[in-house]
C-alpha cells in the first residue's frame, strides 16, 4: 500500500508542478509582454474569407450574340488598421492624402481612425487598379489595398424581375431573386478553402487568395432578347403611368417552343441600387408569383373548346339578351346591353361578349368545358425555371354548376398565374401541346 501512495504522491506533485509552470506562461504572455504579442498581432492580422465568385447571366440577340446580363467585375477595397495609423500618423493628415485621390467623408473616416482595439475599418470600395495603385504609392502605414470582386448588372433595370438580385443568407451572398436564386447551385461558386493574409505594415502586399477549388460551376445563357425587352418594358411604363396601376406586367414568348423572350413589370427597379427601394416587395416577380383573375383573355380558351369539341362554328350565331341568370345568379355583358338576335362567334370574341362565352358553354355543357379548361394546366404549375411560382385557384372548374362554369369562361371566379395563362393560351396555336415556358 505505501509503494501505491507513494506513487501517488509523485504523479500529483507532477501535476502540481505542471499548474505551477502554465500560470506563469500565462502570466507572462497576458501581463508581462502583453503589449509586445498585442502589437505583433496587430501587425500581421489573418482572417479567413470567402472570396467572392459568381458565375455570368447572358441575355441572347437574334443573332445569337450574348450580352452580359449579369456579371462579376473586379477592383480593390481601402481599408485601414486604425491602431497602426495613429502610431506614425494623424488621422487629419492621412484623410488629406487620401481624399484627393478617392473622395470620402472626413467625419466618418476620422471617427474609424479613432477606433480602439479593432484591426479593420473598411474605407472605400469598388476601386480601379489606377486609383489603387495611387493610394498605394502614398505608403501609409495603417493603410491598405486588397482586391475584391462585386456583382454588377449592365442592363440596369433591363430585365430585372427576371434576373433578379443577389443578397446576404447569412454570411455569404447569395441569389434572393429570379434566376440568381433559381439557379443558385449553378452560378454559385466555391471559396471553400480560400484564406487571406493581411500584412497591414507591408503595404505593397496585395490579398492573396488560394483556393484548393478553383474551377467555376457555369454561367446561364438565357432566351431573353435585350432589345425586345427594351421594347416591352418601355411599353409597360407608358401603360403604368397612363392608367395610374399599381403594376403592369407582360410575357413574349415563342408558343411552340416556350422560349421567353421577354418578361417584365412597371414599376422596375435597379438591381445595382436595390437599397433606394422602400419595400422589398418590388423585387418579386408578380407574372410568376401572384394570381389574378385573368378576365376576358379567357375567352380565347372557351372559344378554342367550343370549336374543337364541334360545339359551335364560324357561322354559328346566338341571340344576345344582354344579361343571363343561372343558379339565381345573373351575370351581363361589360354594358349591360344586348348586341342583337343573330350575333357570330367572332362578335362575341370582338365586342368581348360574356353572353356569348356562357351560350358557348352551354353549347358544350358544363362537365365537358369544366374538364377541357383544366386540361389546359390551369391547376398545376407551368415548371418555369423561376423561384416561387405560384398556384392558380381552380376550384369552380370543379364544382360541376352552370353558374361556376359559365363566369369562368370570361374569366372570373378563377384565379391564375400569368404564366400559366401565357401557357394556355400558347396551346391555341401551338396544335394543343402544352410547352414548359424556359428562360
Amino acid at each position: 500500500m505505501s509503494g501505491f501512495q507513494n506513487r501517488l504522491r509523485v504523479i500529483s506533485l507532477f501535476i502540481l508542478l505542471f499548474a505551477i509552470l502554465m500560470v506563469s506562461k500565462l502570466y507572462f504572455v497576458q501581463i508581462v509582454s502583453g503589449d509586445d504579442f498585442k502589437t505583433k498581432a496587430e501587425h500581421q492580422y489573418v482572417a479567413g474569407v470567402n472570396y467572392f465568385d459568381r458565375g455570368s447571366i447572358f441575355f441572347t440577340t437574334k443573332d445569337r450574340t450574348l450580352v452580359p446580363a449579369a456579371t462579376t467585375e473586379d477592383g480593390f477595397i481601402l481599408h485601414m488598421n486604425p491602431n497602426i495609423l495613429r502610431e506614425s500618423n494623424d488621422p487629419e493628415a492621412v484623410y488629406n492624402l487620401i481624399n484627393p485621390i478617392v473622395p470620402i467623408d472626413k467625419a466618418t473616416f476620422i471617427l474609424r481612425a479613432n477606433k480602439q482595439d479593432d484591426p479593420y475599418e473598411e474605407i472605400a470600395k469598388h476601386l480601379l487598379p489606377e486609383k489603387a495603385d495611387q493610394i498605394r504609392a502614398l505608403k501609409i502605414p495603417g493603410i491598405s489595398i486588397t482586391r475584391e470582386r462585386w456583382r454588377v448588372y449592365p442592363g440596369d433595370t433591363i430585365g430585372a424581375h427576371t434576373i433578379g438580385l443577389i443578397g446576404y443568407s447569412g454570411n455569404e451572398l447569395a441569389g434572393r431573386y429570379g434566376l440568381e436564386r433559381y439557379y443558385e447551385p449553378l452560378l454559385k461558386r466555391s471559396g471553400d478553402g480560400a484564406f487571406v493574409n493581411f500584412f497591414a505594415e507591408i503595404f505593397s502586399n496585395i490579398k492573396k487568395v488560394v483556393s484548393e477549388d478553383e474551377s467555376p460551376e457555369g454561367d446561364i445563357i438565357t432566351t431573353i432578347e435585350p432589345s425586345v425587352q427594351a421594347f416591352l418594358e418601355s411599353e409597360l411604363a407608358k401603360v403604368n403611368a397612363r392608367y395610374s396601376s399599381e403594376f403592369t406586367g407582360g410575357i413574349i414568348i415563342n408558343p411552340k417552343t416556350g422560349e421567353i423572350y421577354a418578361m417584365g413589370m412597371a414599376p422596375t427597379f435597379d438591381p445595382n441600387n436595390p437599397q433606394k427601394e422602400e419595400s422589398s416587395s418590388i423585387f418579386s416577380n408578380k407574372l410568376i408569383e401572384d394570381r389574378y383573375e385573368m378576365g376576358s383573355i379567357i375567352k380565347a380558351l372557351t372559344l378554342g373548346i367550343a370549336l374543337d369539341t364541334g360545339s359551335v362554328t364560324a357561322k354559328t350565331t346566338y341571340n344576345d339578351p344582354g344579361c343571363m341568370t343561372l343558379n339565381t345568379k345573373t351575370f351581363c355583358n361589360y354594358d349591360g346591353k344586348s348586341h342583337g338576335t343573330s350575333v357570330t362567334m367572332q362578335d362575341v370574341i370582338s365586342k368581348s361578349l360574356n353572353t356569348g362565352v356562357a351560350f358557348m358553354v352551354s353549347k358544350v355543357g358544363t362537365k365537358i368545358f369544366d374538364e377541357r379548361m383544366l386540361n389546359f394546366g390551369l391547376d398545376e404549375k407551368t415548371g418555369i425555371d423561376l423561384p416561387n411560382e405560384g398556384n392558380s385557384l381552380v376550384t369552380n372548374l370543379k364544382v360541376g354548376r352552370d353558374l361556376e362554369a359559365a363566369t369562368a369562361s370570361f374569366g372570373q371566379g378563377i384565379a391564375l398565374t400569368p404564366i400559366t395563362t401565357v401557357r394556355a393560351l400558347s396551346s391555341l396555336v401551338n396544335g394543343g401541346t402544352l410547352i414548359t415556358p424556359h428562360l
